[in-house]
C-alpha cells in the first residue's frame, strides 16, 4: 500500500518560553536558543506510522 504524498506548510510562531519567532512544519516547532518543543499534538496534521518509515530496519 503505498502513501499519498503530503505538502506540508511551513509555519512560524513566538516560543512559549522566550518569546524569540520559530519556524516549523505543520504546527509543530522546537526552539534553537531554548530548547522549548510544542507537544506532537499541537500540529495541525496526524503524523505518518511507524510501518510508514521505509528506511526502518524491522
Amino acid at each position: 500500500m503505498a502513501v499519498a504524498p503530503t505538502r506540508n506548510e511551513i509555519t512560524r510562531t513566538d516560543c512559549r518560553r522566550c518569546g524569540t519567532e520559530v519556524h516549523g512544519i505543520d504546527g509543530r516547532y522546537a526552539c534553537g536558543l531554548c530548547g522549548w518543543v510544542n507537544h506532537w499534538s499541537e500540529g495541525h496534521g496526524t503524523l505518518p506510522a511507524e510501518s510508514d518509515d521505509k528506511s526502518w530496519d524491522r
